[in-house]
C-alpha cells in the first residue's frame, strides 16, 4: 500500500523524475501519460490524444505514482485535477519530455532519417494551402514522421486553445488576435461577402450594408469561429443587432443554405460554388486573417519546425 502524501514535492522527488527516464521507452511514455492527463484532465481525452487504450495510460499512471510515492490527480467529478505535488512535478516532466526530443533532433542528421509526431490543426472545408500537395511531399521526405491531422468542433477558437493546452503542435487560426505565447504566419486574408438567394428582394444588388440587413434572418457559423467574432463585432461596433436563425459548423455550409433562402449569409469567401446571388458588403469589416499559429514558449521539434516551413512556403501571393 503507497503511504499517499499531500504535500509540497522535495527534491528527493524531482531526481526521482530523472533517474525513471533511463532512455527507455516505457518511462518515457509514464511522463507523457501524465503530461496528457493533465492537460486533458481526463483519462480518456488523454487516451485518445496519445492513441493507447484508457487502461495502458490508467495504469502508466498509478505505475508512476507508486514510483515517486505521491498522488498525482485528484478526482473531481469526472474530472481529474493536479495535487500539489502533481503541479511541482509537472514542469519537471514537460521539461524532461522537451529534452529528449531535443536530444532525437540533435543525433538525426539526414532529413530523411527526421522522426517524431506533428499534431495540425486544420480547417476541413477550406482550402487555406494546397495541404494536400505539401503533405504528399513531406511525406516522401520524411517517411518516419507521423503527421495527424485534426480538427475542432468550435473552429478556429478551439484549435487555438487546444495548441495552448499541447494537444497541438501547429494550427490554423483566423482569431482577430491570439493569447499570449502564441506566434502567427500570415497565410491567406478571405474578404467578407454577402450570399443570398436568387430571388431574394436584395439579389439584383451589387453591394448592401449591414444596416440594410440588420433586420433580414442570418445563417452563420457557430460562436468561436473567427469569422463570426470579426462579424459580431461589426455590428456591435455600429450599434446593430441581428438574428442568426442557423448555426453551420463551416462556411460552405453557410453559403448553401442562404443560396437555399434560409437566410442571409455574411462569410468570408471560401471559394467555393454557389447557386444563390453574392454581393458586396459595403462596410469597412477587418477580411479574414487565416495564419498557421505555433506556440512560442516552447521550443518545437524538428518535424514541426520542417511541416511549417512548408505550408508556410505553399501560400498563395
Amino acid at each position: 500500500m503507497v503511504p499517499w502524501r499531500r504535500h509540497r514535492v522535495q527534491r528527493v522527488v524531482l531526481m526521482d523524475v530523472i533517474d525513471l527516464v533511463d532512455t527507455r521507452t516505457m518511462e518515457t511514455r509514464l511522463l507523457e501519460q501524465f503530461v496528457a492527463v493533465a492537460a486533458e484532465r481526463t483519462v480518456t481525452r488523454a487516451a485518445e490524444r496519445l492513441w493507447a487504450a484508457q487502461s495502458t495510460v490508467s495504469a502508466g499512471i498509478a505505475s508512476l505514482e507508486r514510483s515517486l510515492g505521491v498522488r498525482l490527480f485528484d478526482r473531481t467529478g469526472r474530472r481529474l485535477v493536479l495535487t500539489a505535488a502533481g503541479e511541482d512535478l509537472l514542469p519537471h516532466a514537460r521539461a524532461v519530455l522537451g529534452s529528449l526530443e531535443r536530444m532525437r533532433d540533435l543525433a538525426t542528421v539526414d532529413d530523411a532519417d527526421l522522426r517524431g509526431r506533428v499534431r495540425l490543426g486544420i480547417f476541413t472545408s477550406m482550402d487555406v494551402v494546397d495541404l494536400t500537395g505539401v503533405l504528399r511531399r513531406f511525406r516522401r521526405r520524411h517517411p518516419l514522421v507521423a503527421v495527424e491531422l485534426m480538427t475542432s468542433p468550435s473552429g478556429t477558437t478551439g484549435l487555438v486553445q487546444d495548441l495552448v493546452a499541447g494537444r497541438l503542435d501547429l494550427a490554423y487560426t483566423g482569431l482577430p488576435s491570439v493569447p499570449p505565447g502564441v506566434v502567427v504566419e500570415p497565410l491567406r486574408e478571405l474578404p467578407f461577402r454577402v450570399y443570398t438567394a436568387a430571388d431574394h428582394p436584395l439579389a439584383a444588388r451589387k453591394s448592401v450594408s449591414l444596416a440594410e440587413l440588420a433586420g433580414e434572418p442570418f445563417v452563420d457559423t457557430a460562436h468561436g469561429f473567427g469569422n463570426r467574432l470579426i462579424l459580431d463585432a461589426a455590428f456591435e461596433r455600429l450599434g446593430l443587432r441581428r438574428r442568426v436563425v442557423a448555426e453551420m459548423n463551416d462556411m460552405p455550409a453557410v453559403i448553401r443554405f442562404a443560396s437555399a433562402g434560409l437566410g442571409v449569409g455574411v462569410v468570408p469567401d471560401p471559394g467555393v460554388r454557389y447557386d444563390g446571388a453574392v454581393l458586396e458588403l459595403e462596410d469597412e469589416v477587418e477580411p479574414l486573417r487565416i495564419g498557421l499559429a505555433m506556440r512560442s514558449d516552447t521550443e518545437p521539434n524538428r518535424a514541426t519546425r520542417t511541416l511549417a516551413r512548408d505550408v508556410v512556403a505553399a501560400r498563395v501571393g
